[in-house]
């Protein structure tokens, strides 16, 4: 976010959508790029809403183990030692607070980071502003809402150009691109 604007205290870093087995074991869908390094053995998660909101009365979780499962983690937790003691951890949203994030490469950023900043060309035309980040395949989209409409752009280094998190994204469309 720019300077002077409100950082978000947390970050969803992933979603429980499961229970796996009889042990205890969730299915846990990682948002995040470093998943080793947030699901690690000994590390302390919140549970937080369905809304993907820490909400009033967060859980405070340890992970006690972690495996790779299809497209997805196979998490064990501390204290959850039955399928019926996770039955309330299910369609809920993991978050860690953001001063605990891996820290950042350099050119990385948060998408959370991206939204509402301004989208402008090149040529300083103003496309509109980043509504919504979606993590498709082969390239991430940056959904921008502007004056003409919403666009889809491809957050790739052959079209975004240059960002100013939480403030401006210059990118050099192809032809066609914003015509849609």
């Amino acid at each position: 976010m720019a300077e002077g604007s409100d950082r978000p205290e947390w970050l969803v870093v992933g979603q429980i959508t499961k229970a796996h087995g009889v042990k205890g074991e969730l299915l846990v869908w990682p948002l995040t790029d470093s998943p080793e390094a947030t699901y690690a053995p000994g590390r302390r998660l919140w549970v937080g809403e369905a809304s993907g909101e820490l909400g009033e009365s967060p859980l405070e979780v340890e992970v006690e183990g972690v495996r790779p499962y299809r497209r997805g983690l196979l998490v064990s937790l501390a204290g959850y030692e039955s399928r019926d003691a996770v039955e309330e951890l299910l369609r809920r949203y993991v978050l860690l607070p953001a001063d605990e994030l891996e820290p950042r490469e350099e050119g990385e950023v948060f998408y959370h980071e991206l939204l509402d900043s301004e989208v402008v060309t090149v040529d300083g035309a103003v496309v509109g502003r980043v509504r919504e980040v979606y993590e498709t395949e082969p390239a991430h989209l940056l959904e921008v809402k502007g004056e003409r409409g919403v666009h889809l752009v491809p957050f790739t280094r052959q079209i975004v150009k240059q960002v100013e998190p939480g403030e401006r994204i210059v990118i050099d469309p192809p032809e066609g691109l914003l015509d849609v």
